[in-house]
């Protein structure tokens, strides 16, 4: 039995997020494999202490997730595979490990953190790379 090759991209709506789906849409057009874009919300600090404040979040995320699909699905419209979105909210490293064994991914895509979280070595990269079940591809 032949499994076709999924490739995972992991967006943010940032700008080296954008141009991650981009690479990856390069991969999954050259190579005709699926490709799978996850959006990962990493929940606020203190979103606990929102009183009532469930449902608007909810629909804030959902907005936001309905934005940054219509800005990757622009961007990788000359796809000729499949392509799939998924939305998760948790922590980026955890959920993106889960997404890329639940879809058997062959290859991560992510864009280069910026900030504290790259000087010191936490960023979603870094975590994906410690993980180590597939090759990750750090896109600046």
């Amino acid at each position: 039995m032949i499994s076709s090759r999924v490739v995972l991209c992991g967006v943010d709506g940032s700008t080296t997020s954008l141009r991650a789906a981009m690479y990856a849409a390069g991969i999954a057009r050259r190579e005709r494999c699926r490709l799978v874009v996850a959006y990962v919300i990493a929940p606020g600090p203190f979103e606990w202490a929102v009183m009532g404040g469930g449902g608007l979040l909810a629909q804030l995320r959902a907005e936001l997730s309905r934005t940054v699909e219509a800005e990757v699905r622009a961007l990788v419209e000359d796809c000729p595979g499949t392509v799939t979105f998924v939305s998760r909210v948790g922590r980026p490293t955890d959920c993106l490990s889960a997404i890329a064994d639940e879809v058997r991914a062959d290859m991560v895509v992510v864009g280069v953190s910026r900030g504290w979280r790259r000087r010191c070595g936490v960023s979603v990269a870094a975590g994906l790379i410690r993980v180590g079940r597939w090759p990750v591809v750090v896109v600046p």
